[in-house]
């Protein structure tokens, strides 16, 4: 496992930066182009570990999956019943959105299938999943009456269901709405806030009916669709990891280029903005059904701020390197509703709350978030990563502004979402 010593920015960040393909909508290219009949060519995909543990069980189910180039793939989808009965466990590696939407998938197969991931996956809730899906029918069995992987699918014929879901999780939702395309009749899911929308967007992109109705989505099932070019715009959250780092080093202006900024991601510039941060949206266009932009920061003062329970699900995957923005901000910042954030690749509150404190920020751990007193300057010091990939790069940013070197051990992780993320920190440091 690979350690890293970072490096203190002794000169402003300039330059223009491009991002990994988002996570999450590669993940449902991947899928739906399995699903969707002929040819879907993907471009803009991401390279990270997650996401070809994705294109591996898709290929695994039958599905030709081709390189075109370092960017693009050709999916060769069969339709709604094109998948095979794979020869061995399917392996999602640690992507919760890989195996949480193949189990809707696959729920609704001719065939019996395994799905697992390594060993933090299989500690993280699948309950919420499962239990919808039975619902529908699905013959779903797996460690602790399904609450944890591996979990091993009879598939069968579904039925449409209508899911009210006690939690806002696009996770959830996809997973029901992706079984809902091979039940009979009609499948609604109905939130208690609206999560991300990029399933809904996605499936209306390929031609699918989808209802959008307030916090209810529905499909009708078994209504074939046909495939089509699916350009991935960059990553959200990967570029929070260069929003905060250009808005905490002095004189910093950077440019990322090409972003996704699907409203219901975009909640991290909104609240850097709320902090005092500069960063400016324009050229705004919409791509594949997505909208996409360039994003531009400079370098600002930041105040802490309260972070409530509304604004959770809009910045969930962004709140660790949000909380290096409040240890760099003046003033008190206060997590609040952020409890979600105990059952992701780690415990991301005590993980942050512990390695925070290590390079001498005043920090309280709560038990749905923080409360973190920043305008300190941090000190270098040995800290764990957790084997969490937005643990680890929320570090590396830490890293800018201490002292000394922060050493983070197990930075392998980041590959599973960022690959290239080192080096293109690296360059702006050295180029800048």
């Amino acid at each position: 496992m690979s350690s890293w010593s970072t490096t203190t920015a002794t000169k402003p960040l300039r330059g223009t930066v491009q991002v990994a393909g988002d996570k999450s909508i590669t993940h449902r290219a991947l899928i739906l182009g399995g699903l969707a009949q002929g040819e879907t060519i993907i471009s803009g995909y991401c390279l990270g570990e997650d996401c070809l543990n994705t294109l591996r069980v898709v290929r695994a189910l039958g599905i030709p999956v081709e390189d075109i180039d370092a960017t693009s793939l050709r999916v060769l989808g069969k339709g709604l019943w094109g998948f095979t009965e794979p020869s061995t466990v399917l392996d999602c590696g640690n992507s919760g959105t890989g195996l949480r939407l193949l189990a809707g998938v696959l729920a609704g197969q001719d065939f019996f299938s395994v799905l697992t991931g390594d060993g933090s996956l299989r500690n993280r809730p699948m309950g919420r999943v499962v239990n919808p899906l039975r619902t529908m029918g699905a013959s779903i069995t797996g460690r602790r009456a399904g609450e944890y992987a591996p979990l091993a699918i009879a598939g069968q014929g579904l039925q449409g269901c209508e899911y009210r879901s006690p939690v806002a999780s696009a996770q959830v939702k996809s997973a029901v709405l992706l079984a809902g395309l091979l039940a009979e009749g009609v499948t609604s899911v109905t939130e208690p806030v609206k999560s991300r929308d990029h399933t809904e967007r996605m499936l209306q992109h390929l031609g699918v009916d989808v209802q959008v109705d307030g916090r209810t989505v529905s499909v009708t099932g078994r209504r074939p669709f046909t495939g089509k070019p699916l350009s991935v715009p960059g990553d959200m959250s990967a570029a929070a990891f260069f929003l905060v780092a250009a808005s905490i080093v002095p004189d910093s202006e950077l440019c990322l280029s090409g972003i996704g900024v699907n409203p219901a991601r975009t909640g991290v510039v909104d609240i850097l903005n709320k902090m005092g941060a500069n960063i400016q949206i324009r050229n705004s266009r919409e791509v594949s059904g997505e909208p996409v932009a360039d994003l531009f920061v400079k370098s600002a003062d930041l105040h802490g701020i309260t972070i409530e329970a509304e604004d959770i699900p809009k910045t969930i995957d962004e709140l660790p390197v949000l909380c290096v923005a409040a240890a760099a901000a003046e003033g008190q910042t206060h997590i609040t509703g952020a409890q979600e954030l105990r059952v992701k690749e780690t415990d991301r509150i005590h993980a942050m709350a512990v390695e925070l404190s290590k390079l001498g920020i005043p920090i309280e751990e709560n038990p749905d978030g923080l409360s973190i007193t920043g305008g300190k300057r941090l000190t270098g010091a040995q800290c764990q990563s957790y084997g969490d990939h937005r643990v680890a790069m929320s570090l590396a940013i830490a890293g800018l502004i201490a002292n000394s070197a922060i050493i983070i051990d197990e930075t392998d992780c980041i590959e599973t979402s960022f690959p290239g993320f080192k080096g293109k920190l690296l360059d702006l440091l050295t180029n800048s």
